[in-house]
């Protein structure tokens, strides 16, 4: 790969070859690994193995892919087809939330964790329609880099990356505390340190060959997560139900959570009313909270400049739309499987645990008792003396009893239904690939920010090639050892963390990038205020309602929860940026023929935005 340049003829024409090839090749290391677990090969080595085969691939695929040149590093030479840029694209956005933390919070929330999965997938409708193939035909490298060309300057410019900062270091700090548990989990290392190593193999990824490397290791990042998610859920709908295919099979799994759920209130194990039933909706969010975190999330969804990214890199602005109808249908295959993946875990934990004696508990509920993720009677589970202590009294355990991180399900769940632990290792391999491809687009979004929109574009216009790509590459190194750190200090929850920065980039970058594209009469003194408007209310919600440590724990407005709090900032941007827009002089004609050019489907790529019209 280092040899080809502008993504290299060769090397695009044969990319079915060689991810078949390597398609393949894992598929016979996960047996080969299965064979190793037959032969009595201990837990903890596969668990290595698992961790350390894929880290090692896509350091590789990182390597090969080093570049010194810039359009290849911030855009990967805009030459990836629309199939794999959908599959990329895919990898960059199923997080560490969606893979660990998604069926987690359907299995606790139930019908109100389906939030999450209609305002992700939802987005991508607005991804698709208001603002991807515009952007792509825009020509920039980043979208500070639109925002700077529509509005006229650097401010416009330098707020952009206030707001990617913002809501991409909150997003990458629960990737790298993903690979964090991984970590932990699989490799038998404290969480602390796991981060670090997160980290290191993140930046062997990007680090060399930034967007050109990522994109080619998110293609191979999408081929394990996928299959580690399909598989576990499948083999526990066809020894449940018979039938493979859990999406199918969902219903069957509802009706037994029901009926196991009426069982358990008949005999004593659940108190009447107190059951958060799996069925029942609006036991978490209220309807309020419910339709107003789907808004935030589909709105986030279209905002996010690590997503957005993405299409900078497709050959054209054709090429940019099939390529958004790819990721959605890639992701669909995921999140059409969360609810049953869930679904298909909270059956088994019904029939396994609940109602079992002290004495019968599972071994895998020790496993993750001992590391604080389940716990039983109030406290961790890490022994059955533990266990014994915490239930005095008690003979077996009631619904009320056992508990279950969200974020440690998908990871237990092969241990919970009783698969081979190498199902579990591939479950862990598939989350690490989650964690990694995305915590790779955000930190790369970042260093790209801060390298080209500051030292490039504000600072130091006149840097040769060489010197902007070494200040991207210390850049992105400086922001990914501050995101471990963060890390360390054990934040909220993932899915928290996530839709925290859903909400800053949809409040901060939504409405300069809608009214950017779709209302020539935006102007920059509109724009600049409406983003410090939204941006600035919804930074100002979230600390006002936010958990200590920050000390302000206030009790939420109209009982809107933290986790949307881009419904207030949101409206307030596009209020303030059209008052302000229709109280100042109109832009001029040539930027308002820009606006035409941008939205008119055929033509050109306008290269505007400081890319290849200036290489």
């Amino acid at each position: 790969m280092a040899t080809q340049q502008g993504g290299g003829s060769d090397f695009i024409n044969n990319l079915g070859k060689i991810y078949g090839l390597y398609t393949g090749g894992f598929a016979a290391f996960v047996i080969l690994l299965a064979l190793l677990e037959q032969v009595g090969v201990p837990d903890q080595y596969l668990g290595f193995m698992f961790v350390g085969f894929t880290i090692v691939v896509y350091a590789m695929i990182g390597i090969l892919s080093r570049t010194m040149q810039v359009s290849e590093y911030y855009v990967a030479g805009r030459t990836v087809p629309a199939f794999y840029n959908g599959m990329a694209t895919a990898a960059d956005w199923m997080s560490g939330a969606s893979f660990l933390a998604m069926a987690g919070t359907l299995y606790l929330l139930g019908y109100d964790g389906l939030a999450f999965v209609l305002g992700w997938t939802g987005g991508y409708v607005l991804v698709a329609v208001l603002i991807a193939p515009y952007l792509r035909k825009f020509g920039a490298y980043t979208v500070p880099d639109f925002l700077a060309a529509r509005f006229g300057g650097n401010l416009a410019r330098f707020l952009g990356i206030i707001v990617l900062l913002a809501a991409s270091f909150t997003y990458v700090v629960a990737q790298i505390r993903g690979t964090g548990l991984i970590a932990e989990r699989f490799l038998g290392i404290p969480y602390d340190i796991g981060v670090f190593v997160g980290i290191a193999g993140i930046l062997l990824c990007s680090m060399l060959g930034g967007m050109r490397a990522v994109t080619w290791t998110q293609v191979a990042q999408y081929i394990v997560l996928i299959v580690a998610y399909l598989l576990p859920v499948v083999i526990m709908s066809a020894q449940r139900t018979g039938v493979p295919i859990p999406q199918l099979m969902y219903g069957e799994a509802l009706q037994a959570i029901t009926s196991l759920e009426q069982s358990m209130v008949a005999n004593g194990l659940a108190e009447a009313g107190t059951v958060k039933e799996h069925l029942q909706p609006y036991q978490t969010y209220d309807p309020v909270n419910f339709f107003a975190l789907i808004f935030c999330l589909m709105i986030g969804t279209a905002s996010l400049p690590h997503v957005l990214m993405r299409y900078f890199t497709t050959p054209s602005v054709r090429e940019a739309r099939r390529s958004v109808g790819w990721s959605l249908l890639f992701i669909f295959i995921l999140y059409f499987t969360a609810p049953a993946y869930a679904a298909f875990g909270k059956w088994e934990v019904y029939e396994n645990v609940i109602g079992k004696g002290l004495a019968d508990l599972p071994e895998w509920v020790y496993i993750w008792g001992s590391a604080g993720k389940v716990k039983i009677c109030g406290a961790a589970a890490a022994s059955l003396e533990a266990v014994q202590q915490a239930c005095a009294g008690k003979e077996v355990v009631g619904l009320a009893d056992f508990s279950i991180a969200k974020d440690v399900v998908v990871m237990a769940t092969p241990e919970i239904a009783g698969l081979p632990f190498v199902i579990t290792g591939l479950v862990g391999a598939g989350g690490l690939a989650a964690a990694l491809s995305t915590a790779d687009g955000l930190l790369l979004a970042m260093a790209n920010a801060l390298s080209h929109d500051i030292y490039y574009k504000m600072l130091d216009p006149n840097a040769p090639t060489g010197r902007r790509l070494v200040m991207a590459r210390i850049i992105l190194f400086g922001v990914a050892i501050l995101g471990a750190f963060t890390a360390t200090l054990a934040p909220p929850d993932i899915l928290k963390l996530v839709a925290w920065a859903f909400s800053l980039a949809a409040a901060g970058n939504f409405p300069a990038l809608c009214l950017g594209i779709w209302w020539k009469r935006c102007t920059t003194q509109g724009a600049i205020a409406g983003m410090i408007a939204g941006f600035g209310v919804t930074l100002a919600y979230l600390i006002y309602t936010a958990a200590p440590p920050l000390g302000f724990a206030n009790p939420p407005i109209f009982g809107i929860a933290n986790i949307s709090a881009g419904i207030f900032g949101l409206p307030v941007g596009f209020i303030v940026m059209i008052l302000v827009s229709k109280m100042t002089p109109e832009p001029s004609a040539e930027m308002q023929k820009l606006v035409d050019d941008v939205r008119r489907p055929k033509g050109e790529v306008i290269a505007h935005g400081g890319a290849e019209a200036k290489q």
